[in-house]
């Protein structure tokens, strides 16, 4: 995945030239071409990256046929080359219209309950979610924790970050005064946008997919301590470079376990992985990480109680 990422990146003029060239093209034609672009891609990396995602698959989503498999990596290798193009060739030019969004009252809902302080939305990497935090940031003052150590990665996040999109960089600022700029941004009012199924061996321990695993506590954390809502999100591709966004019904953490415990984190981490598997399966073709995900399990898959 990230040898494709990387030849897309390479090249700053080569990229130029072909953003103030392919915006000519009618959207169809552009839809065409991509989806030509992702078959050919998918014919010639089966025996490696296509066959990693294929194994991964059948292996997280248990009863899937072979012919499904498939299926669903053809449609995986289709969203990536589309989230490609739009990151590298239309960031520019993105359009808030080619976003609809479902769930409109649940952040109106989300801002009330947070008592002029902010929330959080919560997302796994799934569709263009580069896309998804752009459109958040033209309706609320957003921030996002993101991880632009990778060479390959750091262009596609200096795109959006000129687009006025604020990141914090999880790999190079450190925890407490990470942890202190989102405390201080969702006091002020701000929206913190996070993507939960980042995976590092230092996180704690919780299940995913009923398996051992490693994910983040930041977003219970500080809905804990600050007693803000928890916006679960996803969003999808529902045709070409259209978009549906579905915002859920907030998550409110229970005031009185508002020490943010180590017990009610985990808990709420349990919650917040269950939303996220539960979007996986519902859009399984739409997920970023089938390419590596086995890299995450823990070896011994020891069972998280609540």
């Amino acid at each position: 995945m990230y040898e494709w990422i990387a030849k897309l990146t390479s090249s700053e003029g080569e990229q130029s030239r072909l953003a103030r060239i392919l915006p000519i093209f009618p959207l169809w034609l552009l839809s065409l071409l991509c989806s030509v672009i992702a078959y050919i891609g998918y014919l010639v990396a089966r025996n490696g990256f296509i066959k990693c995602v294929e194994t991964n698959l059948a292996d997280v989503l248990g009863s899937s046929s072979k012919r499904k498999v498939k299926a669903l990596t053809r449609q995986y290798v289709r969203n990536v080359v589309f989230t490609l193009y739009e990151i590298v060739f239309q960031s520019s030019r993105l359009n808030e219209q080619d976003f609809e969004l479902q769930g409109e009252e649940h952040l109106q809902a989300a801002q009330e309950l947070a008592k002029g302080k902010g929330f959080i939305i919560y997302t796994p990497h799934v569709g263009n979610f580069f896309g998804y935090y752009w459109y958040f940031t033209k309706r609320f003052d957003c921030l996002t924790v993101a991880s632009a150590g990778s060479p390959e990665l750091k262009p596609l996040y200096l795109k959006f970050a000129a687009l006025g999109c604020k990141g914090l960089d999880y790999d190079n600022v450190p925890s407490m005064e990470l942890y202190r700029a989102l405390k201080k941004h969702i006091q002020a009012g701000g929206v913190i946008f996070l993507l939960g199924d980042f995976w590092r061996p230092s996180f704690p321990l919780s299940q995913f997919f009923g398996r051992s695993t490693r994910t983040p506590e930041g977003a219970a954390m500080l809905a804990y301590e600050q007693q803000v809502p928890i916006v679960p999100f996803y969003g999808y591709r529902a045709r070409g470079f259209k978009h549906r966004l579905v915002a859920g019904e907030p998550i409110v953490l229970n005031a009185v376990e508002g020490r943010a415990t180590r017990a009610a984190r985990a808990a709420t981490n349990l919650q917040l992985n269950a939303f996220m598997e539960q979007v996986i399966r519902e859009q399984p073709a739409s997920w970023f990480y089938w390419f590596n995900v086995h890299e995450r399990w823990e070896p011994d898959r020891q069972q998280i109680q609540a």
